[in-house]
């Protein structure tokens, strides 16, 4: 998800990144349809406060309005325009989340969707993610993974080898001003994390629930809303051409383990406060 304030470069075909997000946008739907039956097998997605933080296209917040009171919540305000062709069923709100307009322990779910990687200030948006979500609530967390081998060959935001190691200072300085000179002074440019840090960071204060497993099973059956990289999307392709699924079935896992740290390529969280 792109969350930058002004430009709106997603939207531009003569960018390099064009196509990736043009797919992004065409899967929102589903996408969001993905996240409710994730959600959906732990409690029951109906009577629910729910915020989606960093809303991007509004697909997640369309999907979940119904039966439940969802606020879509973006730092684009163009984005939040856009949200209107969805549903105009749930409140849109423009903002930066680092500072979120809202009581303590308010939400029931939380929604962060390809979103960490992006934040500028992300130790104050986790800490207002806390401030704001009650006791027992959940979040839906989905970002991809800093040392995923596939990621390491081709980075999921821009498509190079080895962008995925860097933090945001390493792209500015050795990759933006040769690959994308346009971006240099992004803020916001994705900056990877790996499982390790994730369960630093959310450990002391949620429950953690991977959900590797679930997130496969959907995509070996045809789930449409789980990825869009072209990269990825051909290397689906090349595991069902070689009948491979059964042996990508029995190795994933949710555990903290091997598969998990060096080979998945987007996490898929549901975190349980404390």
């Amino acid at each position: 998800m792109e969350i930058g304030k002004t430009n709106a470069a997603w939207l531009d075909e003569n960018h390099p990144n064009y196509n990736r997000w043009k797919r992004s946008r065409e899967i929102s739907i589903q996408r969001g349809e993905f996240v409710k039956k994730i959600i959906e097998g732990i409690v029951p997605c109906s009577g629910l406060k729910i915020l989606d933080l960093g809303s991007g296209e509004g697909g997640t917040s369309a999907s979940l309005a119904s039966g439940n009171k969802v606020v879509s919540f973006d730092i684009s305000k163009m984005r939040l325009l856009r949200q209107n062709q969805h549903s105009k069923d749930f409140l849109k709100i423009l903002g930066d989340a680092s500072s979120l307009p809202f009581k303590d322990k308010l939400f029931d779910l939380i929604i962060m969707q390809d979103v960490i990687e992006h934040l500028p200030s992300a130790e104050k948006t986790f800490t207002e993610v806390k401030r704001i979500l009650k006791t027992g609530g959940l979040v839906y967390l989905s970002t991809p993974n800093k040392f995923s081998l596939f990621n390491i060959v081709a980075d999921p935001h821009w498509g190079f080898p080895f962008v995925s190691l860097m933090n945001r200072h390493q792209q500015k300085k050795y990759f933006l001003p040769i690959f994308r000179k346009s971006e240099i002074n992004r803020n916001d440019t994705a900056q990877l994390i790996s499982l390790k840090m994730l369960c630093k960071i959310f450990s002391n204060d949620f429950e953690l629930s991977l959900k590797t497993l679930e997130v496969v099973n959907e995509l070996l059956k045809g789930n449409k809303g789980i990825i869009w990289s072209e990269f990825h999307i051909k290397l689906l392709s090349f595991v069902k051409k070689l009948n491979l699924v059964k042996a990508i079935s029995s190795i994933v896992n949710n555990q903290q383990g091997f598969v998990n740290n060096f080979f998945t390529p987007t996490f898929y969280f549901v975190l349980k406060k404390k």
